[in-house]
């Protein structure tokens, strides 16, 4: 027989991950966010490469009960959002790596659609928690534009995956002051992207891990 109530998949899970990973060094909410991710993922290896800076998850919190609008890198990261908990605050999320004028421009520009979509992004103040999954070049590019004083920025989930500029991408993230959520090294994702704000969101509502 195999488990079919889907909250009872959930919690037995989750008491598989939390036996499996033993004892974290990590504050209460972060532990939350490291076990969805993992939970997403099927990734135990994930703990050792996660890194969160101090105090991001809580401005994340207030950010979004605030009615921060979230910006992703690509569709696939915004289907994996919780919309439902997300719009109880007003909040959306919004990706534009499809958008005309961003494909016109990347073309004109010679440069990444990911980019293009970063730079048509910021030039909204409303965009304040990013979460970029797929490309290092919309990362590299978002970096750029927030040293150039374009926008300031109340969470960036930094999780790219891949062979070329990942790593790197993250590396340049986590030198950085800004609040952040992003995993070492080549590994990460579209689900881990998403499944981090989904943690934050819970958290939001009162809900651990």
């Amino acid at each position: 027989m195999f488990i079919k109530n889907p909250v009872e998949i959930e919690q037995r899970s989750m008491e598989i991950i939390t036996e499996e990973l033993g004892p974290l060094n990590f504050l209460p909410e972060e532990q939350t966010v490291i076990k969805r991710i993992i939970h997403a993922t099927a990734d135990l290896e994930l703990a050792d490469l996660i890194r969160i800076a101090p105090g991001a998850i809580d401005l994340a919190i207030k950010s979004l009960k605030n009615g921060a609008q979230v910006v992703t890198d690509v569709a696939m990261v915004q289907a994996g959002v919780n919309r439902r908990l997300l719009t109880t605050y007003g909040g959306e999320v919004r990706t534009h790596i499809a958008d005309p004028d961003v494909v016109r421009q990347a073309k004109i520009d010679g440069i990444t659609r990911a980019m293009a979509a970063m730079r048509k992004a910021v030039s909204d103040s409303n965009n304040k928690i990013f979460l970029i999954g797929n490309a290092p070049t919309a990362l590299f590019e978002l970096l750029r534009l927030i040293r150039a004083d374009r926008l300031g920025v109340d969470l960036i989930i930094g999780t790219p995956v891949g062979f070329v500029g990942a790593s790197e991408s993250k590396a340049e993230l986590l030198q950085s002051d800004l609040p952040f959520i992003t995993v070492q090294g080549r590994k990460g994702g579209s689900a881990v992207a998403a499944a981090a704000l989904n943690a934050i969101l819970s958290l939001s509502a009162g809900q651990r891990s």
